[in-house]
């Protein structure tokens, strides 16, 4: 298995919605001296409930950010995953369960107002929308990531288990 030096100093992390994406980039972040990209906040638009930006909006600050020399990105935003897979070093794979998801989801929403890689103005509220996506479509993109996992030719490391995650935290002295 690969250890976090062997990711190289921009890093993609991809998974599924509510895996730990954010709490990781944060902590290697800190851990590396690395920027932490939050694709969310480049998506949508900071003080709202989710509300997208423009495409192009979006797709101009995706590749500013990809163009910097240091950063930890997460997301998946497969529209331009392939630019950033261009640029990165490294990739992790978060691999939780839809039941994790699900959970984290509630936590998050319900629980944690400043949470990492939450909008600027944290506003946010339960929504069947993401329920749906969590509990319906989660399963067919977890097999599409697991897919391009295995394609990809850089150092990558698949942490597949809440156990195997916090082990990952340990192992690297990440802390939370």
């Amino acid at each position: 298995m690969n250890k976090l030096d062997d990711l190289g100093s921009r890093i993609c992390i991809l998974g599924p919605s509510n895996s730990g994406k954010s709490t990781l980039a944060q902590a290697i972040a800190r851990k590396r001296g690395l920027l932490a990209v939050h694709l969310d906040q480049l998506f949508h638009l900071p003080n709202t409930d989710w509300k997208p930006r423009s495409n192009d909006a979006f797709l101009h600050l995706h590749e500013q950010a990809i163009q910097r020399e240091n950063w930890v990105m997460e997301g998946n935003y497969t529209s331009c995953i392939r630019q950033r897979l261009d640029r990165a070093t490294g990739v992790i794979l978060l691999d939780v369960s839809t039941a994790t998801s699900l959970f984290r989801y509630f936590r998050r929403t319900l629980f944690e107002r400043d949470r990492r890689g939450a909008l600027e103005g944290s506003l946010d509220s339960l929504k069947w929308q993401m329920i749906h996506h969590i509990t319906v479509v989660t399963p067919a993109n977890r097999r599409r990531y697991a897919e391009m996992y295995e394609r990809i030719a850089l150092p990558k490391l698949k942490l597949a288990t809440r156990a195997e995650l916090r082990n990952f935290y340990r192992a690297e002295q990440l802390g939370v």
